[in-house]
């Protein structure tokens, strides 16, 4: 699949079946970064919206689809039976997110990125965020022409980031936004298996968290 598509054929797949401009909500964003991290095929994830559209148009009810919550049993489903039907082969899930993007894409993406990072101002953050430019300056300076390993690493800084985040922030101010989080969530967690939903929760809640401190996402996913 297009790794880089990923999101928006998503998004453009459940928006054309609702049949109305409807964004997704960062619920929504939150759900389909799990189903990535996951290495559901994109396949999968469309022919399960699609399963479930045609499902609800044969079965009309009050009310209407306004979230991709209403396919994530589907697309578990169908991913399960995907898998089942692969026990002994080799997994091709893994993308090639990172191949055939120019170096000088990436230095720029780094630099960008750089910035962003030097803007952030939490004192409970410094030390880390100190590292982590520093990281960033020592790929820069040593970027080859393999970007698959430049991907990594950049995901390697993102991951280090995303746990100081959830380690040292003021814990009253981390309470806040987990709360937030837990309400966008409350009406879902029932019908949802314990794994899935503490790592939808840990999505949605970095997500959250990096929009408030303007801390970017680090992989050439992003670019």
């Amino acid at each position: 699949m297009n790794y880089f598509n990923y999101f928006t054929e998503i998004e453009d797949a459940f928006v054309r079946r609702r049949g109305k401009n409807l964004l997704l909500s960062p619920l929504d964003w939150a759900l389909i970064d799990a189903w990535r991290e996951r290495d559901i095929p994109l396949h999968i994830v469309l022919r399960a919206i699609e399963a479930v559209f045609e499902i609800f148009d044969q079965n009309p009810r009050p009310r209407s689809i306004k979230s991709l919550m209403f396919c994530r049993e589907e697309v578990e489903a169908q991913f399960a039976e995907w898998q089942a039907s692969r026990t002994g082969a080799a997994s091709d899930t893994q993308t090639e997110a990172a191949a055939g993007i120019p170096v000088d894409d990436i230095r720029a993406h780094i630099t960008d990125t750089l910035t962003q990072l030097r803007a952030v101002s939490r004192e409970e953050l410094e030390e880390d965020l100190l590292r982590a430019c520093s990281r960033l300056e020592q790929l820069a300076e040593e970027l080859s022409d393999d970007p698959e390993t430049a991907d990594k690493s950049l995901n390697d800084i993102e991951k280090f980031l995303e746990e100081a985040m959830l380690e040292r922030l003021d814990k009253q101010f981390l309470k806040s936004f987990e709360k937030e989080t837990a309400k966008q969530l409350r009406e879902y967690k029932s019908g949802m298996e314990k794994d899935a939903y503490e790592q939808t929760f840990r999505l949605l809640l970095l997500k959250r968290l990096r929009e408030e401190l303007g801390i970017p996402r680090l992989g050439l996913f992003y670019l």
